[in-house]
């Protein structure tokens, strides 16, 4: 295993990109992501690092989705709004769809960066202005998807001027090979790949 290098853990953030019952839980509406994010494994070790970061002191930032039932600021400019939105009952703002899993554990400590637009987690949130609150330096990704949530949360967040860490086994995209593709060809150009034991490995060495 590699030696990851982190600075201390209050300067890390771990970042969850839509991990909620209405994206990859039990009232998911893309059922190929969820059954991907389940079956691989991410959702375990997606909530691992969660802990971990709690018991180490890390800030943990929940970056979510929801949609008004009138779909008001919600701009379908792009095929995939646009589809989602056929469904009526997406992702509804209050709904249960919108909570995080339940695999978090307790999250009334984590901070939640919420929005009802966009593809991204970045633009139009506070998400950045959190991070610099909490004096973040380096953003720890985990979530979905790959193909275009987790794409967007890691691209911005080093445009942002953050060093970014992709936990390698808790992201995922669909197709899975497509997955192996990106970290291949794009990820590894922007961002230090590791694993989830690596990460929690690298506070510990710290402790």
């Amino acid at each position: 295993m590699s030696q990851l290098e982190l600075p201390v853990p209050v300067e890390c953030a771990v970042v969850t990109m839509e991990m909620q019952r209405g994206v990859v839980g039990d009232l998911a509406t893309m059922p190929a992501l969820a059954k991907a994010a389940q079956s691989s494994g991410v959702v375990t070790q997606a909530a691992r690092l969660v802990e971990g970061a709690r018991a180490v002191g890390a800030p943990v930032v929940h970056a979510t989705v929801s949609w008004r039932s009138d779909r008001q600021g919600t701009s379908l400019n792009n095929p995939l709004s646009r589809s989602l939105a056929r469904n009526p009952g997406q992702i509804l703002h209050g709904s249960e769809a919108v909570e995080l899993l339940a695999d978090f554990g307790d999250t009334s400590a984590d901070l939640i960066s919420h929005r009802h637009h966009g593809l991204t987690p970045f633009t139009g949130t506070n998400l950045d202005a959190t991070l610099r609150a909490l004096g973040v330096s380096t953003v720890i990704a985990v979530g979905v998807s790959v193909n275009v949530g987790v794409m967007a949360l890691v691209l911005n967040a080093a445009d942002l001027g953050y060093r970014v860490v992709v936990a390698t086994d808790a992201v995922i995209g669909v197709p899975l090979d497509y997955t192996q593709a990106v970290f291949k060809n794009t990820f590894r150009m922007v961002a230090t790949l590791a694993t989830v034991d690596e990460v929690l490995e690298a506070w510990s060495s710290r402790s």
